[in-house]
């Protein structure tokens, strides 16, 4: 959680670049940026974090903060190479802009998430599959999001 009277005004996230013939994981991880209006400090926080990939420039709200998110999901792939998440979107709360993670392009956006009803995105839970050893690894499956005011 970012600290009190802090909230998320930028992020980035941990991606593993296409692997060819190789396991694929596409994000790893995610990074909340947050700001204190009041201190004007500036601190990162994050939840579990898979093993791959690198960590993306930060992207920045211009005005605002993170208020609402959309995942691009990679649907079970059977026999082939599973991803699970492979990028981000946010919208800002001051202009409404939105904000696009650099990451891959298999799956499909999802639906845009409920706008925080007051303040801003101000936390994250991340659900990260463990390495799989001669398996196909997913790493981040799935992350949960949360509002302060």
């Amino acid at each position: 959680m970012c600290p009190v009277g802090s909230y998320a005004d930028g992020f980035s996230i941990k991606v593993e670049a296409q692997q060819g013939s190789g396991d694929d994981t596409a994000v790893n991880g995610i990074r909340l940026h947050c700001f204190d209006p009041s201190s004007k400090q500036r601190t990162t926080v994050q939840s579990s974090v898979g093993s791959w990939g690198d960590w993306t420039a930060v992207k920045s709200c211009e005005t605002g903060y993170l208020a609402s998110f959309m995942l691009r999901v990679e649907s079970a792939q059977g026999q082939g190479d599973d991803t699970s998440v492979n990028n981000i979107k946010f919208i800002c709360s001051g202009t409404g802009a939105q904000l696009e993670g650099d990451g891959l392009q298999w799956g499909e956006w999802g639906h845009w998430s409920r706008k925080c009803p007051r303040g801003a995105i101000c936390g994250l839970r991340t659900r990260v599959e463990e390495p799989q050893g001669w398996g196909d690894d997913t790493a981040l499956n799935d992350v949960q999001f949360f509002c302060c005011k």
